[in-house]
């Protein structure tokens, strides 16, 4: 009952724009050159325990793929009501997705890990692509991907 409390509020703070201890975060994805189609991206959160807390964004709008992106699948059971309202287009090689969401204060200092899995056609899939844990001290810090993201960050 907590975990589904703790994503309501998640929710909330995604789509409320003036939720009290929430800040603006800007999430930017630099993509490697990696000679394929675009990548599906899926930005979710861990607790500190590796449970899952909730999906922050979906880049790739055809859900018979999504299956591709295994560990944000299993965590999240493949539920398309977690990315409902939350997706955009792939993202190409070479290409930049920033994204801004109000996220709540308390995911920040509090042991919670945003993780991106990627997947693309006819390439390997790159589970946890990217993991960072989210701190105030970690804002504006570039994180290396494992194959197809040259860099992430997030931003207040």
């Amino acid at each position: 009952m907590k975990s589904l409390m703790f994503a309501l509020a998640l929710t909330t703070a995604l789509t409320a724009p003036a939720v009290a201890l929430a800040r603006t975060v800007t999430l930017t994805t630099r993509m490697n050159t990696y000679g394929g189609d675009g990548a599906y991206l899926a930005y979710y959160v861990t607790d500190a325990a590796g449970g899952y807390v909730g999906t922050l964004w979906m880049a790739g709008d055809k859900s018979r793929y999504y299956d591709h992106m295994s560990d944000w699948y299993a965590a999240s059971g493949g539920d398309l009501r977690q990315v409902d309202g939350i997706t955009g287009a792939s993202v190409g090689q070479g290409r930049t997705l920033e994204i801004s969401l109000e996220l709540q204060d308390t995911l920040f200092d509090a042991g919670y890990v945003l993780h991106i899995d990627a997947a693309v056609e006819d390439m390997r899939n790159s589970p946890r692509e990217v993991s960072v844990p989210l701190t105030t001290v970690g804002a504006g810090q570039a994180s290396a991907g494992r194959r197809y993201i040259a860099a992430f960050q997030y931003d207040f």
